[in-house]
């Protein structure tokens, strides 16, 4: 075994905010000068740990770094969750701030999927009538045929008696009902109209007729062999029509808010680099996939020149800008006419649908709009607001006093790109901090102040927490488990299976990267399938819609069950492997996992606390 302590760059942010609270205004004595206050601090904490009070200085006994000492704020005039800084310690923080605007937002949405046939162009052949191939046209899967092609001869007794009638018939004089019935007759038994011709101008009943093709397309299934015996009803063949596909796409729950029928979305297929696509949203279901946690949307994809083929995997881009209540701004749909079933169906007129004949209906009831600036939403950057999960809080710069900053609570619509909508708690036109905030905060904390962390302020905080200000959250769950609360036994084999897939999972989270974390997980379902207590686990960790909703405690009880079942009783796997643990995680104990290589890649803090831990063992 071998274990060591990282460097950890991230407690910088612990030394910044005792810097602000020394020289954290701007009346300060200049660069050098002793401070007003020349008598000893009585009171000494560590600004990781607000919670540590000694009356002298020291190490933190929880992470090592220096105490520092509890200062007043220095500002009587300030408010209860204002902090005035010095011009140093804002360029130290490196204090940026950003204006509350409005802005239509544009969002990216990205979904994977695979083509299909679309079901609504599928045609099955079949047999109005017993009867026998006699000969078989399209004999094998794939064959393509045009509209009117022949597919079929088939022998029909029922087909030879109904058109004997029919020549009987045309051969009594005043017998036109008569004939008029064989004829109905014989359409009723598939007979086309020039075969029923043929019989009334040679006055020849017939035993056979031919089957022929209603679209253009290819045969993706044949049910009977030449010579072979069917019955009424029975299918011989179905066709396909392929210049329209369907796209069935998977799309994150996150993004579920931003889709609706008629977007225009943007596709690529591996086989085809280079070239882009168009489908249009035709189907968003109700409710979500149970198993996958994903939203199952269908495209309609126009396939003119039959480039693209059922089975192809496609990787979908919708790129789209919102107003505040949601609508797309399409400036191009204004004043349009869309079919409700066909959403590639775009006329500047009113009318039927072409394709299925409903009524067209206007762009807006699908909700497009044209576009207005009082529409667009109230923003700020993402990198603004610090996310606890429960409650988001920006840090507003007084425009009247410089270097003062307020701490207030926000309430965040959805997040769109790099900004995230606010709907309550800011103005448009207010400065808000978009780097530095977590070291401003760090600085209201030891002041005892209300902060993200502490809302109530007053006292000590509970606890070790991060934040990164770039709305990850790094909050532990609360309280904090114990290490033995939740136990998953897995399989060693099944463990030396599913390794690669933790390992991505694992980097996934130490890059702040939930998609990536999800598909993960995904990858390591198809291996333990959707029953048992580890697909269980995997179901509740997909279903997180935060990065530490799904570190913990859930990654922590994958690696808890990955570790013992590799280090009982090992199957081959790759190897170097490490063991690391970080002992921040939670107030009473640190967290384990595993990773490729022994340079730090905490995935319960990310890039916060990137390389915060030890290597515990090296499993050669």
């Amino acid at each position: 075994m071998k274990s060591r302590w990282i460097i950890l760059p991230a407690l910088l942010v612990g030394l910044a905010a005792g810097y602000l609270l020394r020289g954290g205004h701007p009346r300060d004595a200049p660069s050098g000068a002793a401070p007003a206050d020349a008598d000893a601090p009585s009171v000494w904490t560590c600004s990781m740990h607000p919670q540590i009070r000694q009356p002298s200085p020291g190490l933190c006994p929880l992470c090592a770094m220096d105490l520092i000492p509890v200062v007043a704020d220095g500002g009587a005039d300030l408010g209860p969750r204002e902090i005035e800084l010095s011009a140093s310690a804002q360029r130290l923080a490196r204090v940026e701030t950003a204006p509350v605007e409005r802005r239509a937002l544009a969002a990216q949405i990205q979904m994977v999927g695979k083509l299909a046939y679309d079901e609504t162009r599928l045609r099955d052949v079949t047999l109005l009538s017993d009867g026998q191939v006699r000969r078989l046209f399209i004999n094998y899967i794939g064959v393509p045929v045009r509209a009117d092609d022949h597919l079929a001869e088939i022998y029909s007794p029922d087909v030879f008696a109904a058109s004997r009638e029919l020549v009987v018939a045309a051969r009594a004089p005043g017998s036109e009902t008569v004939v008029q019935a064989a004829q109905q007759k014989l359409r009723l038994l598939g007979v086309g109209a020039a075969q029923i011709d043929e019989i009334l101008s040679t006055g020849q009943a017939t035993d056979t007729y031919v089957l022929h093709s209603a679209i253009d397309g290819h045969a993706v299934a044949v049910d009977v062999k030449e010579g072979g015996w069917m019955q009424r009803g029975g299918r011989l063949a179905q066709l396909a029509d392929p210049s329209v596909l369907w796209a069935r796409l998977d799309a994150y729950e996150k993004d579920a808010p931003f889709l609706h029928y008629g977007q225009q979305v943007e596709l690529t297929v591996e086989a085809l680099p280079g070239r882009t696509f168009t489908g249009f949203v035709a189907f968003i279901p109700p409710e979500m996939d149970d198993e996958t946690r994903t939203l199952p949307v269908r495209l309609n994809v126009p396939n003119p020149d039959g480039l693209l083929k059922p089975g192809m995997f496609v990787r979908a881009r919708l790129n789209a800008t919102f107003t505040a209540d949601g609508r797309e701004i399409a400036p191009g749909l204004a004043g349009k006419w869309i079919s409700p079933m066909h959403p590639e169906i775009v006329r500047d007129e009113p009318g039927p649908c072409p394709v299925c004949g409903m009524a067209l209906v206007t762009s807006e009831s699908l909700g497009f709009v044209a576009g207005d600036p009082g529409d667009a939403p109230l923003v700020i950057p993402a990198s603004a607001p610090l996310i606890t999960g429960r409650r988001a809080v920006v840090y507003v710069a007084d425009p009247e006093r410089e270097g003062v900053y307020e701490g207030r609570v926000v309430e965040l619509g959805p997040r769109l790109g790099d900004f995230y909508v606010v709907n309550e708690g800011l103005v448009e036109g207010e400065s808000v901090v978009v780097q530095g905030n977590l070291q401003i905060d760090s600085a209201i904390q030891i002041l005892a102040k209300p902060s993200m962390m502490n809302p109530e302020g007053g006292g000590p905080i509970p606890g070790h927490h991060h934040g990164d200000g770039r709305g990850h959250e790094h909050e532990p769950a609360d309280p904090a488990p114990p290490k033995s609360a939740v136990t998953i036994d897995i399989p060693p084999d099944r463990a030396g299976r599913i390794l690669p897939d933790y390992l991505a999972v694992q980097e996934a989270l130490a890059a702040d990267d939930l998609d990536a974390a999800r598909a993960g997980l995904r990858a390591m379902m198809d291996v333990t399938g959707h029953h048992g207590a580890l697909p269980d686990l995997i179901h509740d960790m997909l279903a997180a819609d935060t990065l530490d909703a799904m570190r913990r405690p859930h990654f922590e009880t994958l690696s808890n069950a990955m570790i013992t079942a590799l280090r009982g009783d090992p199957p081959a796997f790759e190897k170097p492997l490490f063991l690391m643990n970080c002992p921040m995680v939670y107030d009473d104990r640190g967290a384990d996992w595993l990773q490729r290589t022994d340079t730090l890649a905490n995935p319960y803090f990310g890039a916060t606390m990137l390389r915060c831990g030890t290597v515990e063992e090296e499993w050669k």
